[in-house]
């Protein structure tokens, strides 16, 4: 489960990663040399049931009537609580 937040880090020549970082350290791009910073927190915030970002391929109606999207990865939905069907194959 995601009980730590993933960040999004960005060198200066576009080279992206993601992952979990700790406060105070710094992280090398390990072709390049070069550093990474910090460009944005991932959704869904830590802590969260779920393990994928909130992109679109990563995401599916609730079908409740609130109509909400919610991570594949899930098996209830964070909104109205209900069990969500299987996803297929």
């Amino acid at each position: 489960m995601g009980e730590r937040q993933k960040y999004r880090l960005r060198a200066r020549n576009d080279r992206e990663v993601i992952r979990e970082i700790e406060p105070g350290s710094v992280y090398v791009d390990r072709e390049t040399g070069e550093e990474f910073e910090v460009v944005a927190a991932l959704t869904p915030l830590a802590p969260s049931r779920s393990e994928l970002p909130w992109a679109a391929e990563n995401l599916r109606l609730c079908g409740c009537s609130l109509e909400q999207l919610v991570p594949k990865d899930l098996n209830d939905c964070l909104y109205c609580g209900r069990r969500l069907p299987a996803t297929e194959g």
